[in-house]
């Protein structure tokens, strides 16, 4: 699997901009929490971004927001030069919850975004073979999720997304619920798909290692409120070995970016 140099990303044109995005949630007690404060980001078309950070740093906040489905206190988000103020069809977001339908066989969830559309039926469903094909599930067409392994069920929801083919596919820690072994492949499989595709990917993760592995930068949040700390470039070429030097190098300087963050600050 071959690799854009970061010249070659850098020379790609900005798809999504984040600017002076805060965001306030008001407390039970009348008291008020900011989750994020005044951050700024770009994202180029094709490029794959990990977002890193303490718990409760806002990560899956910042996400919900691109995706219009939260409301920024102030800042906005603009999708190629569009503001985005609610759920937009050119983004997708795949969960971690998988939220496929069991009583739908696995081509009516690929389908599903489609015929929210109105997509006639024949040609919704030849879409959705066709991406079925990409993740590398043909011939479970009929099959209910439920009879589906955690991989096999997270691929799915991979390709639902692909399906609507978004402009910008937001991923909130989707192979969190899987084993080791599991979460590993699909990482690889997921490159295989975002060679393919190249759709910009913004991809939320407390995996370390999935975010050297996956990333061409890394985005690492300050605790709350969220702020960005440091945005790591990852050059190496793709597939990255683990045990590669670099490798090494680039992981334990974002552990230590993040540790820094999950200490309380000394109090004089």
């Amino acid at each position: 699997m071959s690799d854009k140099a970061s010249g070659g990303l850098s020379e790609q044109r900005i798809i999504l901009e984040i600017r002076h995005l805060s965001k306030t949630f008001s407390t039970d007690t009348g008291g008020e929490v900011v989750a994020l404060s005044d951050m700024d980001l770009t994202a180029r078309e094709g490029e794959f971004i990990c977002i890193l950070g303490p718990s409760g740093c806002g990560k899956t906040t910042l996400l919900r927001i691109i995706g219009g489905l939260e409301k920024a206190t102030s800042g906005e988000v603009q999708l190629e030069g569009q503001v985005i103020d609610g759920p937009s069809p050119y983004m997708a977001m795949i969960f971690q919850e998988y939220s496929l339908y069991p009583w739908r066989t696995v081509i009516d969830n690929v389908a599903f975004g489609l015929e929210v559309r109105g997509i006639p039926r024949n040609d919704r469903y030849r879409i959705a073979r066709q991406y079925l094909a990409l993740i590398g599930l043909t011939g479970f067409e009929e099959s209910r999720t439920y009879e589906l392994s955690g991989g096999m069920r997270q691929r799915v929801a991979v390709a639902r997304a692909l399906a609507i083919e978004p402009r910008v596919l937001l991923m909130d820690e989707p192979f969190g619920a899987l084993d080791a072994q599991t979460r590993n492949r699909m990482q690889f499989e997921l490159l295989h798909i975002w060679e393919k595709t190249r759709k910009t990917v913004i991809f939320v993760t407390h995996s370390v290692d999935e975010a050297v592995f996956l990333a061409d930068r890394i985005v690492v949040l300050t605790r709350r409120p969220g702020r960005i700390k440091e945005i790591v470039e990852v050059s190496e070429t793709r597939p990255r070995e683990r045990t590669a030097q670099a490798f090494i190098a680039i992981r334990r300087h974002v552990l230590d970016l993040i540790s820094e963050e999950s200490t309380p600050p000394s109090k004089v």
